[in-house]
């Protein structure tokens, strides 16, 4: 679970120093990457809440 947690925590962090950039240099690529970044970490996240739900399924059988 850790592991999940990390990896979330660090792409959201990724994701925001990109939009960070793109505000900075006024780049549109930045805000692509953002936006890349961004959903691999909803990608991780629905992930790491079906990992919950199969652990209480599986307490529940």
């Amino acid at each position: 679970m850790l592991v999940f947690r990390l990896v979330f925590g660090l792409l959201l962090f990724a994701s925001l120093f990109c939009f960070a950039m793109s505000i900075g240099t006024r780049q549109a690529v930045w805000r692509r990457r953002g936006l890349l970044v961004l959903k691999w970490a909803l990608i991780a996240a629905l992930g790491f809440f079906g990992v919950l739900v199969l652990e209480r399924l599986a307490v529940a059988l």
